[in-house]
């Protein structure tokens, strides 16, 4: 199994390039997908309510299941004050751990139906924070995507308010830097149109292609 790893600040186009990696035939674990589906549990939901009040949830229609209202809860994690920063940690304390979880059982699934028989599995970990939350050692090559940030923040400009963005923005910047290893690191610059994104996903899969699994 070889698995690669994507960084990149928000707007990066983080899930373009695992479309296109996708496309190639690898399979691509999104940590964002799967933290939506973690908050459709019950268990979380009870957990959200209790550290953030019945606001977080959304009226369900007649015999439904309240949901978790997810631009509710941004609102409450991402800003600037100290309050929102130590609410965003309570949430995250709540959701990855299972995303964790989930991600580790994606991993272990794709390895089993290689040994079973099948060809070497190519598996994409589209996760935020990759080396924040501990994956860069599991990846046998690092995509780091880079981007200016003009073009990033025009990219999503219509997608989240502009404290949200900057709330984001400082989450990230109160991380350092990953320790990466050159040999397993390639940078993709995602500035362009996608037909320059595709041209080098293309160049890189070949030449990943021919890595020997881990």
């Amino acid at each position: 199994m070889i698995v690669i790893g994507i960084i990149g600040r928000i707007g990066a186009g983080k899930s373009t390039v695992a479309a296109l990696l996708a496309d190639h035939g690898a399979r691509v674990i999104d940590a964002d997908r799967i933290a939506h589906e973690v908050l459709l549990d019950g268990e979380v939901r009870d957990a959200l309510v209790e550290r953030f009040g019945v606001r977080v949830l959304v009226e369900p229609a007649a015999g439904g299941t309240p949901a978790v209202n997810r631009r509710v809860l941004a609102g409450l994690v991402f800003g600037p004050s100290d309050s929102h920063r130590a609410a965003l940690a309570d949430l995250e304390g709540i959701v990855h751990p299972r995303v964790h979880r989930r991600i580790e059982q994606a991993l272990a699934e794709s390895s089993a139906a290689e040994q079973g028989g099948g060809s070497v599995t190519r598996v994409v970990l589209d996760v935020p924070l990759l080396a924040r939350a501990g994956w860069v050692d599991r990846c046998d090559l690092v995509l780091v995507l880079e981007c200016p940030d003009a073009i990033r923040r025009g990219r999503i400009a219509g997608r989240f308010p502009a404290e949200q963005i900057a709330a984001r923005e400082a989450a990230w910047n109160r991380h350092p830097p990953p320790v990466l290893r050159p040999e397993k690191t390639r940078i993709v610059d995602t500035s362009g149109d996608p037909a320059y994104t595709r041209s080098q996903i293309e160049r890189i899969w070949y030449e990943f292609s021919r890595l020997p699994p881990s």
